[in-house]
């Protein structure tokens, strides 16, 4: 008869006291996103090669890179549990639905699987690796409403249950500020890192606030405090720096955002990491909008993407390696990427969550994209106005996918569409008005329309933010 225990925060698992104590300490390692959570997980399957919690937590590791070659990774993982069901009857009613929703996301079904994960939730509002892998998969389709909710049918679980109530509180931070509830976001944030300091995706989700809220000096003072908890020794340190980079951009810059590019977001020590490598093109696509000079940085960075995409099985991850492609001066594999997801979407299978994000958003995306790269700036903007409404549908966060409302201004404005720019620009100031790129635009248009006065009152608005951004970063240094 298979050994049992009890985790920390309650729940019985089937495996031996060493493997379950394994399985707690990657579980602390996973919400603070360090790196030894790889190593506790193997120590939980060696120390008990039956514990099946271990082996499920091994393979949402792998998954949770939303890279194609993860998938055999993740069957590795799960060893003989990986094939079918027909060995689960003596296993514990959480655990089997643990692997039911291993195996489904391994079949490509990553919708599905959040919503067997979601169900656990429900029934074990204490299993914290079901609400955080969930939170990530909500993350990864871009379903604010569930990012939120999901925790939010948790939380009174962890009432007073101690500082892992405090990453909790960290997640659901996240969700709120996804559904633009900036000011509760940014007190269940502040709530978050006050409890666990090292709490980088509770740090992430105040970095968020201060960004959609327009409060860039806050959020630079906000991370300067914090730097020696998310700047190092964390898989999130390139995600937060690069939400540095951004409040960088909004000063104007350049070469700092850049010096943050080459410490952390790519380097010659960087691995091939799909969610490092979208950050990295992401910054230097807003740089390339911009006209400004990123000297040979697209070349690694494409040679990184044509090493690991596999078109259409993460629609945000091919975006942003059509981004590489373009910037490195390759519409060629850009169009290869494109003639993949048509593929996709004609011949790929229906119970895909790839597959259906990239027929909703991403291939008319990444066409416009493609576009934008030739020129045709008419055609970009054919592509993304009936989408843009729809975009959260192939992932990411709306921090993420302003490159996507960027590309569309862009365009806008070089295929003279004067009218929808203006537009766009209004759109953006109604809603965070500090917003020192949606004042230049604005200055710009202005300018192209004759009216110097409205033109030169928006640039004195854009130097008075800008330079209240450098004031809060003045003197600051990463590790």
């Amino acid at each position: 008869m298979a050994s049992m225990a009890t985790d920390t925060h309650g729940l019985a698992l089937t495996g031996s006291a060493e493997a379950v104590t394994a399985c707690d300490r990657a579980l602390a390692h996973l919400v603070r996103f360090q790196p030894e959570v790889i190593t506790a997980t193997s120590e939980a399957v060696t120390a008990d090669p039956g514990c099946v919690m271990g082996r499920v937590f091994g393979a949402y590791l792998e998954l949770m890179s939303t890279e194609a070659r993860s998938v055999a990774a993740a069957r590795e993982a799960l060893g003989p549990l990986a094939a079918d069901d027909s060995g689960d009857d003596g296993l514990l009613p959480r655990e089997r639905a643990h692997l039911a929703a291993a195996r489904r996301w391994i079949g490509g079904d990553m919708t599905g699987a959040g919503a067997l994960l979601g169900s656990i939730s429900v029934r074990y509002p204490r299993d914290l690796l079901a609400l955080f892998t969930g939170h990530q998969i909500d993350f990864f389709r871009g379903d604010a409403v569930t990012l939120r909710d999901r925790i939010g049918r948790a939380l009174s679980a962890w009432d007073g249950a101690g500082p892992d109530a405090g990453f909790v509180s960290g997640m659901y931070a996240f969700g709120l500020e996804e559904c633009n509830s900036y000011d509760q976001s940014a007190e269940a944030g502040y709530r978050a890192v006050e409890t666990n300091p090292d709490d980088v995706w509770g740090i992430h989700a105040v970095a968020h606030t201060y960004e959609m809220r327009g409060e860039i000096p806050g959020g630079v003072r906000f991370m300067r405090d914090r730097r020696d908890h998310w700047a190092q020794s964390n898989f999130l340190n390139v995600h937060n720096s690069w939400h540095f980079a951004l409040y960088l951009l909004q000063a104007g810059d350049t070469a700092g955002a850049l010096a943050v590019y080459d410490r952390f977001l790519h380097h010659a020590g960087s691995g091939d990491v799909a969610l490092e490598l979208l950050d990295a093109s992401a910054l230097l696509w807003r740089l390339r909008l911009e006209g400004a000079d990123v000297g040979d940085r697209w070349a690694p960075l494409a040679s990184a993407w044509g090493r690991i995409l596999e078109p259409g099985y993460y629609p945000f991850n091919d975006m942003h390696a059509i981004m590489a492609f373009l910037g490195n001066g390759e519409p060629g594999r850009a169009r290869d990427v494109l003639a993949a997801l048509e593929r996709v979407t004609r011949d790929g299978d229906a119970s895909s969550t790839g597959r259906s994000m990239t027929t909703a958003v991403g291939l008319p995306v990444c066409r416009a994209l493609t576009h934008f790269g030739a020129g045709e700036y008419d055609m970009v903007v054919a592509e993304l106005l009936p989408v843009r409404t729809r975009v959260h549908e192939f992932g990411g966060s709306h921090a993420q996918r302003d490159a996507v409302e960027r590309t569309l201004l862009e365009a806008a404005i070089r295929a003279g569409h004067a009218d929808l720019a203006s537009a766009l620009v209004s759109e953006r100031l109604a809603v965070r008005e500090r917003n020192t790129y949606a004042w230049s635009k604005r200055a710009a248009l202005l300018s192209a329309a004759g009216d110097q006065p409205g033109a030169q009152a928006a640039e004195s608005r854009e130097r008075e933010l800008a330079g209240q951004i450098r004031s809060a970063a003045d003197g600051f240094t990463l590790p």
